[in-house]
């Protein structure tokens, strides 16, 4: 890149955790070359990148609206799409907005500069790199610096029929551990406490590596070895999302059982309960499969916090099949559930099948099926709140209060954005204090806290 290409750069970041790694990499990346980042104001930057979503049709039309309305707000910068709409509808999106100054994909957000070079040139480029990030030294990030994503792996090979990831992804690919390891020291070295890993299924890291075996050993043994070269550190968590429920690694709960900065928070997406569905949906399991799997957790970690996904209106899902899917919700009892109904992506398998059409126009029953799980999960959720009031946690401060004598915060209970949140009465709470508390009682969704002892682990 030229001298005179430097300038301003600012990000749009839409969709997912993972996306949420993939720009900040972005950032790392363009600052290492010269670039400025500009975090609030658009209007002051040269270039506009839009990190998208093009998971499912509502993201995919949230990212279309974001890049058309940054080249009417500011027609005399610079805008490239990047991230996954880019990557899957590469072809396309050229000639639905030809006002774009270049496509980025989303398997290797660390050559970002290779693409503005180019479009700082006066081209057009459209650059879909294979690989995945690098890792690259993290500084800016979107949520606050003491809570951060480390993306182990990207890609999936599960291949369940109604998922584009594969299409948009490709296959699994995994970072080397060591090259992990450091980002983790890194990222510590920082000050950071909460390490929230994601890939597309966690438990498959480094499967796609020779000499890898399978079954969560090659996650186990980077845990492993993380704990074991931060061993004189106590002051962070661990936190796992996204393990695929077919391919469990039971090994895992014993690993979570022995160190106390593995978070016994496991992100499961179990999708659906019918067998009938969840052939349909090219996933092996079924409801004693699963029922059994939440029962182990729960005998192993007695304070043990599961999340899932349901997918509802999927092909094949009648009343029986929806019915099914209520039955093994109570059974459950899971701690916090997301439910989305389902969206015929082009491409997939389930978007071929008998009935896709049929499912596709009976959206308005998907959606109050989606409605009626959400309205029993609110009940169960609740309920298993309540096990927590009299007990004693840590709480990480998200948010304090403006002239109140109180602060947002999540607990090992809570995974960032998705989950409820804590209040907790304290004074003078800083972004990022850890704070010994113990719960005192609950609104809704939200527990209440007070401060067990006066003090703060400080940033």
């Amino acid at each position: 890149m030229q001298k005179n290409q430097i300038g301003k750069f600012y990000i749009e970041n839409l969709g997912c955790a993972k996306n949420q790694v993939d720009a900040e990499v972005m950032i790392a990346s363009l600052k290492k070359s010269g670039w400025t980042y500009v975090r609030e104001n658009p209007g002051e930057a040269d270039l506009i990148i839009v990190n998208t979503c093009g998971f499912i049709k509502s993201a995919q039309q949230e990212a279309v609206d974001t890049l058309i309305g940054a080249k009417n707000q500011y027609p005399g910068k610079k805008v490239i799409a990047a991230g996954c709409l880019a990557q899957r509808w590469s072809d396309d999106l050229p000639e639905l907005i030809p006002e774009l100054d270049g496509l980025f994909g989303n398997r290797a957000p660390h050559r970002v500069s290779e693409t503005v070079g180019e479009v700082m040139g006066g081209k057009k480029p459209i650059f879909m790199p294979d690989g995945v990030d690098r890792g690259e030294d993290r500084k800016d990030f979107f949520g606050f610096d003491r809570s951060v994503y480390v993306k182990i792996a990207d890609g999936c090979n599960h291949n369940c029929r109604y998922c584009a990831i594969p299409l948009i992804k490709g296959p699994l690919v995994s970072r080397p551990a060591e090259e992990v390891m450091e980002e983790v020291d890194g990222l510590l070295a920082q000050g950071v406490f909460e390490l929230n890993f994601v890939a597309q299924d966690l438990a498959a890291y480094a499967s796609d590596r020779a000499g890898e075996r399978t079954g969560g050993s090659g996650l186990i043994s980077l845990l492993t070895a993380i704990l074991e070269r931060n061993k004189a550190n106590r002051n962070f968590w661990i936190r796992l999302l996204y393990l695929h429920p077919d391919d469990f690694p039971l090994e895992l709960l014993d690993l979570m059982a022995s160190d106390a900065r593995l978070l016994p928070y496991l992100d499961i997406p179990f999708q659906h309960a019918s067998v009938r569905v969840l052939r349909k949906m090219g996933r092996s399991g079924d409801e004693e499969s699963y029922l059994e799997l939440i029962r182990t957790i729960r005998s192993k970690l007695p304070d043990a916090v599961i999340r899932s996904t349901f997918l509802v209106g999927h092909p094949g899902e009648g009343p029986k099949e929806f019915q099914e899917l209520l039955s093994f919700q109570e059974k459950a009892r899971l701690d916090w559930l997301g439910v989305f109904d389902w969206s015929r992506e082009e491409g997939t398998p389930a978007a071929r099948d008998k009935g896709a059409f049929a499912a596709k126009f009976g959206a308005s029953a998907a959606r109050r099926r989606k409605n009626r799980i959400e309205k029993g999960q609110q009940t169960i959720t609740e309920e298993n709140l309540d096990r927590w009031i009299g007990r004693d946690m840590d709480l990480i401060v998200e948010e304090p209060v403006e002239g109140e004598a109180l602060a947002l915060c999540r607990g090992a209970i809570h995974a960032p954005e998705v989950d409820g949140s804590v209040v907790l009465r304290v004074q003078d709470a800083l972004v990022g204090d850890v704070v010994r508390s113990r719960i005192i009682g609950r609104s809704g969704l939200d527990l209440q806290a007070s401060p067990v002892k006066e003090g703060r682990v400080e940033s």
